[in-house]
């Protein structure tokens, strides 16, 4: 096991009609608030009203913007910099899902940076002081609710993206369930993808002693599993709703990632997919993870086959540890599958056009990946068996 300091001070306020609490908690980190969010849906479903009811009767002045979109854009945090500065804003509300959240996190950086925010993305710049920042979380996937990243894609270069510090982990953020029921199905199952994957990040790891974690993200993987297609059949099934929206929380929390090093190779050969072809991030995931696993797993056989016994019940061949670590990523990919996933880049009309490109755009900064470090032809082998 690793060395590790782990510290989340986000307060997490979990169930039926917790919003109700919105006014009162951003009212304690500020007088003034830029409320962060992304299409209609919000106003749709009266958590706009509802939101903007709360912070008025706690006395919050509300500056809004709006226009997030999935993969969120700089242009936009730009925008959101200059707003909080003229409005004088002092605290950020984001209500949605993690494109919401990582918008404001970079906004929330931005306004005291005297340069450009994407300097943050690009390890030109490093926070030193943010505005605090509070959630109405929507959307179980990105985990960002309670975690110390921002991902967000530069419309010129089709870059997508990422910075963290722990100072912008969200000071509070509100978990009600009830707000998920109006997810459409599609959009659930990338959540459910996208957690799955934060798991993974950090399951494959070439640190060892580290079976508490281990089993951790093993238990929290199979919960995801087993309630995944009840939340798809019956969206308003209040229990299974909050075991996929705290596991999203946990998936990426830091606290499954303890001790041990993650991957994140992934996600970086993933980004570089949905920064150019703007697919959403889950679906992304579910493409590329398969693939990557079918590359590196002969990195550590046994790994892989604990992941396949534990996770998905595979016995064990002592005699064939490699057919028990093949048939554990099948099921992987069974898995996507069966919730609605795409699982080849082909499934989302993606050719080998941009392959080369994306590959050395991926290890511009060096290798990716921490279980197996990738160079550019690595990755681009993993975007070919994705096709």
């Amino acid at each position: 096991m690793e060395n590790f300091v782990f510290q989340n001070a986000t307060k997490l306020l979990f169930g039926s009609g917790q919003e109700k609490d919105t006014g009162s908690e951003t009212a304690a980190l500020g007088k003034k608030a830029l409320l962060h969010y992304g299409g209609g849906s919000i106003k749709t479903t009266g958590l706009y009203d509802r939101v903007k009811a709360s912070l008025e009767e706690a006395g919050v002045e509300v500056v809004e913007l709006g226009g997030v979109k999935p993969n969120p854009l700089i242009s936009l945090v730009r925008e959101g910099i200059e707003l909080c500065r003229t409005e004088n804003v002092d605290v950020i509300l984001a209500v949605g899902g993690g494109s919401v959240i990582d918008s404001a996190k970079a906004i929330a950086a931005g306004v005291y940076h005297d340069g450009d925010a994407w300097d943050f993305f690009t390890g030109k710049a490093e926070v030193t002081k943010t505005l605090p920042i509070g959630v109405v979380l929507t959307i179980p996937a990105a985990g960002s609710e309670t975690s110390a990243g921002s991902v967000v894609t530069n419309e010129e270069g089709e870059y997508k993206r990422a910075f963290g510090h722990e100072s912008l982990r969200p000071k509070f953020a509100i978990l009600n369930p009830e707000l998920t029921y109006t997810l459409p199905s599609y959009q659930t199952a990338c959540g459910i993808t996208d957690m799955s994957a934060h798991i993974f990040e950090r399951y494959f790891t070439n640190s060892t002693h580290v079976d508490v974690t281990d089993r951790l993200c093993e238990g929290t993987l199979r919960s995801i599993i087993r309630h995944a297609h009840t939340v798809l059949d019956e969206p308003e099934n209040y229990d299974a709703r909050a075991e996929i929206l705290y596991a999203g929380t946990i998936a990426h929390n830091d606290t499954l990632g303890v001790g041990r090093i993650g991957d994140w190779g992934s996600h970086d050969i993933e980004h570089e997919v949905s920064g150019i072809y703007d697919i959403a991030h889950g679906a992304g995931l579910a493409i590329i993870f398969p693939a990557w696993m079918k590359y590196v797993y002969k990195h550590d056989v046994e790994r892989f086959a604990q992941f396949a016994n534990r996770v998905w019940d595979i016995e064990i061949d002592l005699n064939d540890l490699e057919g028990t670590a093949l048939a554990g990523i099948e099921q992987v990919e069974n898995f996507f599958d069966s919730i609605g996933m795409p699982t080849r880049l082909s499934d989302v009309d993606i050719d080998d056009t941009h392959f080369e490109k994306m590959a050395a755009k991926a290890v511009e900064n060096g290798p990716v990946g921490q279980f197996v470090k990738l160079e550019k032809e690595d990755v681009k082998r993993i975007y070919e068996l994705a096709q």
